[in-house]
Protein backbone atom coordinates (compact mmCIF):
# COMPACT_ATOMS: atom_id res chain seq x y z
CA UNK A 1 0.00 0.00 0.00
CA UNK A 2 2.44 2.53 0.97
CA UNK A 3 4.41 1.24 -2.48
CA UNK A 4 0.98 2.15 -4.26
CA UNK A 5 0.80 5.93 -2.96
CA UNK A 6 4.25 6.48 -3.96
CA UNK A 7 4.04 5.86 -7.50
CA UNK A 8 0.74 7.77 -7.80
CA UNK A 9 1.77 10.78 -6.14
CA UNK A 10 5.96 10.87 -7.40
CA UNK A 11 4.33 11.55 -10.86
CA UNK A 12 1.97 14.55 -9.63
CA UNK A 13 5.17 15.64 -7.47
CA UNK A 14 7.85 15.91 -10.59
CA UNK A 15 5.07 17.40 -12.52
CA UNK A 16 4.95 20.88 -9.50
CA UNK A 17 8.94 20.71 -9.48
CA UNK A 18 9.42 21.29 -12.89
CA UNK A 19 6.64 24.16 -13.99
CA UNK A 20 7.96 27.74 -14.48
CA UNK A 21 8.66 29.20 -11.40
CA UNK A 22 5.50 32.08 -12.42
CA UNK A 23 3.18 28.93 -12.85
CA UNK A 24 4.83 27.51 -10.06
CA UNK A 25 3.91 30.19 -7.61
CA UNK A 26 0.36 30.47 -9.72
CA UNK A 27 -0.68 27.07 -8.49
CA UNK A 28 0.51 27.96 -4.71
CA UNK A 29 -1.98 30.75 -4.88
CA UNK A 30 -4.72 27.87 -6.07
CA UNK A 31 -3.68 25.64 -3.59
CA UNK A 32 -3.47 28.66 -0.83
CA UNK A 33 -7.26 29.41 -1.36
CA UNK A 34 -7.89 25.65 -1.07
CA UNK A 35 -6.06 25.38 2.25
CA UNK A 36 -7.38 28.39 3.44
CA UNK A 37 -10.91 29.10 2.28
CA UNK A 38 -12.05 25.62 1.54
CA UNK A 39 -10.66 23.47 4.22
CA UNK A 40 -9.55 25.47 6.88
CA UNK A 41 -6.48 23.50 7.81
CA UNK A 42 -5.56 23.80 11.39
CA UNK A 43 -7.23 27.47 11.51
CA UNK A 44 -8.33 27.18 15.27
CA UNK A 45 -4.89 26.26 15.81
CA UNK A 46 -3.44 29.24 14.21
CA UNK A 47 -5.46 31.63 15.83
CA UNK A 48 -5.18 30.02 19.18
CA UNK A 49 -1.37 30.60 19.04
CA UNK A 50 -1.57 34.01 17.14
CA UNK A 51 -3.71 35.94 20.27
CA UNK A 52 -1.70 33.42 22.82
CA UNK A 53 1.54 35.13 21.35
CA UNK A 54 0.62 38.47 20.32
CA UNK A 55 -2.36 39.45 22.62
CA UNK A 56 -0.78 43.28 22.16
CA UNK A 57 -2.34 43.00 18.84
CA UNK A 58 -6.20 43.77 17.28
CA UNK A 59 -8.09 40.96 15.88
CA UNK A 60 -7.87 42.49 12.56
CA UNK A 61 -4.02 43.02 12.56
CA UNK A 62 -4.16 38.96 13.60
CA UNK A 63 -6.01 37.93 10.52
CA UNK A 64 -3.43 39.60 8.46
CA UNK A 65 -0.62 37.65 9.82
CA UNK A 66 -2.76 34.63 9.73
CA UNK A 67 -3.51 35.04 5.73
CA UNK A 68 0.04 35.64 5.12
CA UNK A 69 1.23 32.79 7.23
CA UNK A 70 -1.25 30.61 5.13
CA UNK A 71 0.19 32.34 1.72
CA UNK A 72 3.62 31.60 3.19
CA UNK A 73 3.38 27.77 4.57
CA UNK A 74 1.75 26.90 0.86
CA UNK A 75 5.01 28.60 -0.95
CA UNK A 76 7.54 26.86 1.43
CA UNK A 77 5.66 23.16 1.27
CA UNK A 78 5.79 23.78 -2.20
CA UNK A 79 9.41 25.03 -2.10
CA UNK A 80 10.62 21.69 -0.83
CA UNK A 81 8.69 19.99 -4.12
CA UNK A 82 10.73 22.45 -6.00
CA UNK A 83 13.73 20.93 -5.25
CA UNK A 84 13.46 17.86 -6.55
CA UNK A 85 14.47 19.05 -9.57
CA UNK A 86 16.05 22.77 -9.43
CA UNK A 87 19.73 23.12 -10.58
CA UNK A 88 21.85 24.16 -7.67
CA UNK A 89 22.43 28.22 -9.73
CA UNK A 90 19.16 28.54 -9.47
CA UNK A 91 19.09 27.57 -5.88
CA UNK A 92 22.37 29.72 -5.63
CA UNK A 93 20.40 33.07 -6.50
CA UNK A 94 17.20 32.24 -4.82
CA UNK A 95 19.17 31.29 -1.61
CA UNK A 96 22.16 33.20 -0.01
CA UNK A 97 24.05 33.35 3.27
CA UNK A 98 25.84 36.31 3.79
CA UNK A 99 28.09 35.50 6.04
CA UNK A 100 29.16 32.31 5.62
CA UNK A 101 32.53 32.79 6.51
CA UNK A 102 31.62 32.46 9.89
CA UNK A 103 31.27 29.02 9.42
CA UNK A 104 34.50 28.58 7.95
CA UNK A 105 36.71 30.07 10.84
CA UNK A 106 35.25 27.32 12.80
CA UNK A 107 36.95 24.82 10.30
CA UNK A 108 40.48 26.99 10.98
CA UNK A 109 39.91 26.52 14.62
CA UNK A 110 39.48 22.82 14.19
CA UNK A 111 35.71 22.88 16.20
CA UNK A 112 32.59 21.36 15.12
CA UNK A 113 29.30 23.03 14.82
CA UNK A 114 25.31 22.53 15.82
CA UNK A 115 23.67 25.15 13.83
CA UNK A 116 20.17 25.12 15.55
CA UNK A 117 17.27 26.41 13.17
CA UNK A 118 13.34 27.68 13.38
CA UNK A 119 10.82 26.43 11.74
CA UNK A 120 10.92 29.63 10.28
CA UNK A 121 10.93 31.01 6.41
CA UNK A 122 12.63 28.48 4.51
CA UNK A 123 14.00 25.86 6.77
CA UNK A 124 14.10 23.45 3.69
CA UNK A 125 16.60 25.15 1.72
CA UNK A 126 19.24 25.80 4.44
CA UNK A 127 20.68 22.48 3.15
CA UNK A 128 22.19 24.35 0.49
CA UNK A 129 24.73 25.72 2.93
CA UNK A 130 26.55 22.45 2.87
CA UNK A 131 27.65 22.89 -0.89
CA UNK A 132 29.30 25.80 0.49
CA UNK A 133 31.39 24.48 3.99
CA UNK A 134 34.40 22.27 4.62
CA UNK A 135 32.71 20.08 7.50
CA UNK A 136 30.40 17.69 6.81
CA UNK A 137 27.02 18.46 6.98
CA UNK A 138 24.76 16.35 9.04
CA UNK A 139 20.77 17.02 9.15
CA UNK A 140 19.08 15.43 12.27
CA UNK A 141 15.72 14.50 10.87
CA UNK A 142 12.72 12.41 11.91
CA UNK A 143 12.28 9.35 9.41
CA UNK A 144 9.56 9.40 7.04
CA UNK A 145 7.23 6.85 8.09
CA UNK A 146 6.40 5.65 4.14
CA UNK A 147 10.09 4.29 3.63
CA UNK A 148 9.63 4.91 -0.53
CA UNK A 149 9.20 8.88 0.76
CA UNK A 150 12.08 8.89 2.81
CA UNK A 151 14.01 7.66 0.08
CA UNK A 152 13.29 10.31 -1.94
CA UNK A 153 13.63 13.01 1.06
CA UNK A 154 17.57 11.21 1.56
CA UNK A 155 18.07 11.21 -2.25
CA UNK A 156 16.73 15.18 -2.43
CA UNK A 157 18.79 16.18 0.05
CA UNK A 158 21.86 14.81 -0.84
CA UNK A 159 21.98 16.60 -4.00
CA UNK A 160 23.68 19.28 -1.35
CA UNK A 161 26.17 16.98 0.15
CA UNK A 162 23.43 16.87 3.33
CA UNK A 163 23.81 13.31 5.17
CA UNK A 164 20.44 12.52 7.05
CA UNK A 165 20.70 10.85 10.60
CA UNK A 166 17.68 9.68 12.37
CA UNK A 167 16.79 11.40 15.83
CA UNK A 168 17.94 8.09 17.92
CA UNK A 169 21.33 7.68 15.68
CA UNK A 170 22.50 11.81 16.63
CA UNK A 171 24.70 10.82 19.27
CA UNK A 172 26.03 7.73 18.17
CA UNK A 173 27.08 9.89 14.54
CA UNK A 174 28.95 12.21 16.92
CA UNK A 175 30.23 10.03 19.19
CA UNK A 176 31.96 8.60 16.21
CA UNK A 177 32.64 11.24 14.16
CA UNK A 178 34.43 13.01 17.32
CA UNK A 179 36.57 9.95 17.63
CA UNK A 180 37.60 9.88 13.86
CA UNK A 181 38.02 13.55 14.04
CA UNK A 182 35.92 14.35 11.63
CA UNK A 183 34.54 18.01 11.29
CA UNK A 184 30.83 18.13 11.09
CA UNK A 185 28.03 20.83 10.96
CA UNK A 186 25.07 19.26 12.74
CA UNK A 187 21.59 21.07 11.85
CA UNK A 188 18.98 20.65 13.95
CA UNK A 189 15.21 22.42 14.53
CA UNK A 190 15.21 22.88 18.44
CA UNK A 191 11.79 24.97 18.58
CA UNK A 192 8.94 22.84 19.01
CA UNK A 193 7.16 21.68 21.62
CA UNK A 194 9.38 18.43 23.17
CA UNK A 195 7.80 15.11 23.30
CA UNK A 196 6.43 14.75 27.74
CA UNK A 197 9.08 11.78 28.49
CA UNK A 198 11.92 13.99 27.52
CA UNK A 199 11.21 17.36 29.20
CA UNK A 200 14.23 18.55 31.32
CA UNK A 201 13.63 22.23 31.40
CA UNK A 202 10.50 25.22 31.22
CA UNK A 203 10.98 29.03 30.37
CA UNK A 204 9.34 31.74 28.83
CA UNK A 205 9.01 31.76 24.65
CA UNK A 206 7.08 34.23 23.19
CA UNK A 207 5.90 35.33 26.78
CA UNK A 208 4.62 31.66 27.59
CA UNK A 209 6.12 29.33 30.22
CA UNK A 210 6.28 25.72 28.42
CA UNK A 211 8.82 22.78 27.81
CA UNK A 212 11.77 23.25 25.63
CA UNK A 213 13.88 21.26 23.36
CA UNK A 214 17.28 21.12 25.26
CA UNK A 215 18.77 18.49 23.12
CA UNK A 216 21.32 20.92 20.97
CA UNK A 217 23.11 21.94 24.21
CA UNK A 218 23.29 18.68 25.95
CA UNK A 219 25.41 17.78 22.93
CA UNK A 220 27.23 20.88 22.54
CA UNK A 221 28.20 20.36 26.34
CA UNK A 222 29.13 17.02 25.72
CA UNK A 223 30.85 16.86 22.53
CA UNK A 224 32.26 20.63 22.80
CA UNK A 225 30.78 21.82 19.82
CA UNK A 226 30.29 25.21 19.06
CA UNK A 227 26.36 26.37 18.71
CA UNK A 228 24.86 29.25 16.25
CA UNK A 229 22.13 30.06 15.00
CA UNK A 230 20.61 30.59 11.66
CA UNK A 231 18.51 33.57 10.95
CA UNK A 232 16.44 33.04 7.95
CA UNK A 233 15.10 36.49 6.46
CA UNK A 234 12.28 35.87 3.51
CA UNK A 235 13.62 38.63 1.08
CA UNK A 236 10.42 38.46 -1.20
CA UNK A 237 8.48 35.74 -2.91
CA UNK A 238 10.99 32.25 -3.42
CA UNK A 239 14.06 34.80 -2.40
CA UNK A 240 15.75 34.24 0.89
CA UNK A 241 19.05 35.70 3.08
CA UNK A 242 20.17 33.82 6.18
CA UNK A 243 22.77 35.26 8.65
CA UNK A 244 24.59 33.17 11.06
CA UNK A 245 24.79 34.02 14.82
CA UNK A 246 26.98 32.76 17.10
CA UNK A 247 25.33 31.58 20.36
CA UNK A 248 28.10 29.79 22.21
CA UNK A 249 31.81 29.31 20.56
CA UNK A 250 32.80 27.42 23.97
CA UNK A 251 29.61 25.81 25.54
CA UNK A 252 30.98 24.02 28.70
CA UNK A 253 31.80 27.38 30.13
CA UNK A 254 27.90 28.25 30.11
CA UNK A 255 25.57 27.76 32.85
CA UNK A 256 22.92 25.38 32.04
CA UNK A 257 19.89 26.22 30.13
CA UNK A 258 21.61 29.78 29.72
CA UNK A 259 22.03 28.38 25.88
CA UNK A 260 18.86 27.23 25.28
CA UNK A 261 17.12 30.44 26.73
CA UNK A 262 20.54 32.28 24.38
CA UNK A 263 18.43 30.54 21.32
CA UNK A 264 15.17 30.78 21.75
CA UNK A 265 15.54 34.97 22.65
CA UNK A 266 16.77 34.78 18.86
CA UNK A 267 14.29 32.83 17.61
CA UNK A 268 11.78 35.41 19.28
CA UNK A 269 13.49 38.42 17.88
CA UNK A 270 13.21 36.70 14.24
CA UNK A 271 9.40 35.80 15.06
CA UNK A 272 8.24 39.60 16.41
CA UNK A 273 9.82 40.89 13.04
CA UNK A 274 7.72 39.00 10.60
CA UNK A 275 5.53 36.71 12.22
CA UNK A 276 3.89 35.56 9.33
CA UNK A 277 6.73 33.38 8.06
CA UNK A 278 6.35 31.28 11.26
CA UNK A 279 4.91 27.91 11.13
CA UNK A 280 1.83 28.98 13.43
CA UNK A 281 -0.15 25.35 12.42
CA UNK A 282 2.47 23.44 15.06
CA UNK A 283 0.84 22.75 18.61
CA UNK A 284 4.07 24.92 20.08
CA UNK A 285 1.86 26.08 23.09
CA UNK A 286 0.32 22.58 24.20
CA UNK A 287 1.88 22.15 27.02
CA UNK A 288 1.58 25.38 29.11
CA UNK A 289 3.48 25.48 32.65
CA UNK A 290 1.06 26.82 34.96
Amino acid sequence: MQFLVYILAYPLLWLISILPFRLFYWFSDFVYFLIYRIVGYRKKVVRENLKLTLPNLTDAERKEIEKKFYQHMCDMFLEMIKTMSISPEEMEKRFKVTNLDLIQEYAKKGKSVILVASHYASYEWLLTINRKIDFQGIAVYKKVANPYFDKLVRKIRSKYDTELVETRKAIPTMAQNQRDGILSMYGLASDQSPKLDRIFHSMKFMGIEVPVHTGAEMLAKKYDLSVVFVKVKKVRRGYYEATIIPIADNPKEYDNFDITEKYLREVEKQIYEAPEFYLWTHKRWKHRVQ
